[in-house]
C-alpha cells in the first residue's frame, strides 16, 4: 500500500499545483501505515514545484543577456532554463545570447505543435525571442562524444542513424524513417524506455552471471551509467527507477516484487523529483503503457512456452495500446492496425541491436568487429519497418476530454470482468453504453467554420452535416503540411471542395502541396489567369492529382451539405490585379451566413447585393482598402476575423479596426487569438 500512497500523493501535487495541499484533508481515508508516505510525497512534490525557477517572472518583454549550456534548444542559465526561439536552431554548446524574455507560445492550430505544453513537461517556463548569438563554444569532449564515435565506427549511413536512435536516443539522425517507425507502430522502439532498459538489464545480468548475487548491484551500476550517458528523458527515468528498485530488491534478497508496486514507486519518486514531468507526452505514454502491461500480465498464459511467448507478445502489445489509445489518436491522429504483428516480428531484432549497440559504444576495441553484424541486423529492421509502414492504419481526429472519459469508462468494466470482479454481461452493458454515448455525440460539433492561423495569410475550414468539408484558401506553400495536420486533428480525411480565392502566395500557395497530401473532390477557382505563374502551377497540380477544376464567378451558386456558396465577385470578364479578381462569396447554412472576401478591395462592394451576415472574413488581412463603411453598412456583420501575422505592411490598418469597433463588431485576429471555431447554428 505504501508505494501506491506515495504515487497518489506525488501525482495529486503535480496535477493540482498549490491546490494540492488540500489533499491532506484526504489523509484519514488512507490506512495508518500509508498516511506518512502519502503526506510526505505530497509535500515534497509541492515544495519542488514551488522552487522551480522562472526566469520570466516580472521580466516578460525585457531585453536580457544570458549565458550557459545549451542542450536541445534549452539554455540552462543561472536564472533557470530558457528555450531559445532561434532560426536556424543553435547547436548544443556553451553560448552567450541576447534577446527578449517571453512566455512560451501555445498551439495556435489544431494538430499543431504545442510548444508551451512541451516545455511545461520539461519544467521550462520562459523562452527567449529575437535571439542574437554573442558567443558560441562547442561542448567539451565527454563520455557521450566518445561513445558516439565508437558506435558509428564502420556503420553504413542508415545503420548509423538507427544506432544513434536506439543507443543514444538521437532520433533526429534517422530522418524520414522516424515517420516509418511511427506508422509501423514501433515508435516506442525509438523512445528510450522500458524496452531498452529491460533488454539491457537482461543482457547485463547474463553477462555478469559468474558474479552470483553481486551481479544485481553491478547491473544497477551499469544502468545508472547508461542513464547518465543518454540523459534523463521521462520514459527512461521511469524505466530506470523501476529496474533500479527491482535490482536493488533482488540484490537484498527480495525475490518477488509486484510490477504494479514497482510502477507506483517509480511514479512517486519521479514526480517528487520532477513534478512538471506529468505534463510530458512521453511520461504519460510510458506510465500508461506499463500500467496496461502490468494489469494484463496476470491474465496471460505462461505455458506451453511457445504459445505463451506468441500470445504474451501480442497480449502485452495490445494491452499497452489499449491504455494509450486515446492519447495516441489525440496527438498523432493515426493508429497502425498491423502494430501487434510488427512488434511480434521486429522487436526481436531490436532486442539484438540494443545490447550490440551498447557493446559497440562502450568497448572501443570491439567497435570495428561489431560493425558487420550491426549493419546486417539494422538493414533487416529498417526493411521490416518500411514494409509495415506501408500497411493501412486508422485515422482519427483530436479527442476531447469527454472522449477520454468515455473511452476509459468503457475499458474499466471490461478489465474488471477479465479479473472476475464484474459479470461479463454487466461489463458489456456498461462498455456498450459508453460507446453509444460517444457515437451519439461524435458529430455534435458540426456545422462550423474553423478560421485557421497561418500567420500572414488565409485558410478556413467549413464543416457541414453529412461529413461535408470545404477548405477556403491554404496559406503559403510552407503551410501545406501544417494544414494537413490540422485537418487530421479535426477528423477530416478528405475535402469535398477546396476554394482558392485568388493566386496570391499567402492564399493559394499551400494548395498545390495540400492536393498531394489530402484527397480533394473538386477545386473552385476564379476565371483562369494564364499569365499568372501561381494560377498555372495550381491548375497543373490539380490535373496531376485528378482533381476537377470549377471556374466560378459572379452569379454562380454551389450547393453542398445543406449549405449554399453564392459568389458575388468577380464578374466574368474582370480585369485589374489579382486582388481585383478575388473570389467573394457568402456561405449560407440555414440562415447563418459568412462573407468570405479574399483580398478584394472594398470599392467593389457596391456591386454586391446587400445581405445581413453573421461573420465577415476581413479582406486583405485588414488592409486599409479592404473594409469600408459602405461594406459594413451593406452586410452588417456581428463578428469579424482577420488572418494576420507579423508583417511589414501595417496590417491590420487602425482605421479598419476603428470602423469595425464603431459598429460594435467583435474582432478576432490570428496573431492574438490563434485558430478560432465559430458554430453555424
Amino acid at each position: 500500500m505504501i508505494p501506491y500512497a506515495l504515487a497518489a500523493g506525488a501525482l495529486l501535487a503535480a496535477l493540482a499545483g498549490p491546490w494540492g495541499a488540500l489533499g491532506l484533508l484526504a489523509l484519514p481515508l488512507w490506512p495508518r501505515r500509508a498516511r506518512a508516505a502519502f503526506a510526505l510525497a505530497l509535500l515534497l512534490a509541492l515544495a519542488r514545484s514551488a522552487t522551480l525557477p522562472d526566469p520570466a517572472a516580472g521580466r516578460t518583454g525585457a531585453l536580457v543577456e544570458l549565458a550557459g549550456a545549451l542542450r536541445g534548444g534549452v539554455l540552462h542559465s543561472d536564472t533557470g532554463p530558457v528555450y531559445l526561439r532561434a532560426y536556424p536552431p543553435l547547436s548544443d554548446g556553451r553560448v552567450r545570447v541576447r534577446g527578449r524574455l517571453a512566455r512560451p507560445q501555445a498551439r495556435s492550430t489544431p494538430g499543431g505543435f504545442d510548444r508551451r505544453a512541451w516545455l511545461r513537461g520539461l519544467g521550462v517556463r520562459a523562452e527567449l525571442r529575437d535571439v542574437e548569438l554573442l558567443e558560441w563554444r562547442p561542448p567539451p569532449p565527454g563520455l557521450r562524444a566518445w561513445a558516439r564515435r565508437n558506435l558509428l565506427a564502420g556503420l553504413r549511413p542508415d545503420a548509423a542513424g538507427l544506432a544513434r536512435a536506439l543507443t543514444l536516443g538521437e532520433r533526429g539522425a534517422l530522418g524520414d524513417d522516424v515517420v516509418a517507425f511511427r506508422r509501423a507502430g514501433l515508435a516506442h522502439a525509438l523512445a528510450l524506455s522500458g524496452l531498452h532498459v529491460g533488454i539491457l538489464v537482461g543482457f547485463f545480468l547474463a553477462l555478469l552471471l559468474p558474479l552470483g548475487g553481486v551481479r544485481y548491484m553491478a547491473a544497477l551500476a551499469l544502468l545508472l551509467g547508461y542513464l547518465l550517458l543518454v540523459g534523463p528523458t521521462p520514459s527512461l527515468v521511469r524505466a530506470s527507477l523501476m529496474a533500479g528498485v527491482w535490482l536493488l530488491a533482488r540484490g537484498l534478497g527480495v525475490v518477488e516484487v509486484p510490477l504494479t508496486a514497482l510502477l507506483a514507486l517509480a511514479l512517486g519518486l519521479h514526480l517528487i523529483g520532477a513534478p512538471y514531468a506529468v505534463w510530458s507526452l512521453s511520461f504519460q505514454l510510458s506510465y500508461l503503457a506499463v500500467l496496461g502491461i502490468a494489469l494484463a500480465l496476470p491474465l496471460l498464459p505462461n505455458r506451453p512456452y511457445l504459445r505463451a511467448a506468441v500470445l504474451g507478445g501480442l497480449g502485452l502489445t495490445l494491452a499497452a495500446q489499449a491504455f494509450t489509445l486515446p492519447l495516441v489518436l489525440d496527438r498523432f491522429h493515426y493508429l497502425p492496425l498491423a502494430s501487434p504483428l510488427a512488434n511480434l516480428v521486429l522487436l526481436p531484432l531490436v532486442g539484438l541491436l540494443v545490447p550490440l549497440g551498447f557493446l559497440k559504444a562502450a568497448l572501443a576495441p570491439l567497435a570495428g568487429v561489431l560493425a558487420a553484424p550491426f549493419n546486417l541486423l539494422a538493414d533487416a529492421l529498417l526493411a521490416g519497418v518500411r514494409a509495415f509502414a506501408g500497411l493501412p492504419g486508422l485515422r482519427w481526429g483530436a479527442v476531447a476530454a469527454s472522449g477520454y472519459a468515455l473511452y476509459y469508462l468503457a475499458l474499466g468494466p471490461l478489465l474488471l470482468a477479465a479479473y472476475r470482479r464484474l459479470a461479463l454481461r454487466s461489463a458489456l452493458a456498461l462498455a456498450g453504453t459508453a460507446v453509444l454515448v460517444a457515437a451519439a455525440t461524435a458529430g455534435s460539433a458540426r456545422p462550423d467554420v474553423w478560421f485557421l492561423d497561418v500567420g500572414q495569410g488565409d485558410a478556413a475550414l467549413v464543416r457541414l452535416p453529412g461529413g461535408v468539408e470545404v477548405l477556403v484558401d491554404a496559406g503559403h506553400a510552407w503551410d501545406a503540411r501544417r494544414l494537413a495536420d490540422a485537418l487530421a486533428a479535426l477528423g477530416v480525411d478528405d475535402l469535398d471542395l477546396a476554394v482558392g480565392t485568388h493566386p496570391d502566395a499567402d492564399h493559394t500557395g499551400g494548395l498545390p502541396g495540400l492536393l498531394g497530401l489530402v484527397p480533394v473532390g473538386a477545386l473552385a477557382l476564379g476565371p483562369p489567369a494564364p499569365t499568372d505563374e501561381l494560377d498555372t502551377r495550381l491548375r497543373a497540380a490539380a490535373r496531376a492529382a485528378g482533381v476537377p477544376v470549377l471556374n466560378v464567378h459572379r452569379g454562380h451558386v454551389l450547393r453542398l451539405g445543406g449549405a449554399t456558396l453564392r459568389f458575388l465577385h468577380p464578374p466574368p470578364a474582370a480585369g485589374g490585379s489579382d486582388n481585383d479578381r478575388s473570389l467573394v462569396f457568402v456561405l449560407d447554412h440555414r440562415g447563418r451566413r459568412v462573407l468570405f472576401t479574399g483580398d478584394a478591395p472594398a470599392r467593389h462592394a457596391l456591386a454586391w447585393p446587400p445581405t445581413r451576415v453573421d461573420v465577415l472574413k476581413v479582406a486583405h488581412h485588414g488592409a486599409a482598402d479592404g473594409t469600408s463603411d459602405a461594406l459594413l453598412r451593406r452586410f452588417r456583420p456581428r463578428l469579424a476575423w482577420i488572418g494576420v501575422g507579423p508583417n511589414a505592411f501595417g496590417h491590420p490598418d487602425p482605421g479598419v479596426i476603428a470602423r469595425l469597433e464603431a459598429r460594435g463588431v467583435r474582432v478576432l485576429r490570428a496573431d492574438r487569438d490563434g485558430s478560432v471555431r465559430l458554430p453555424l447554428r
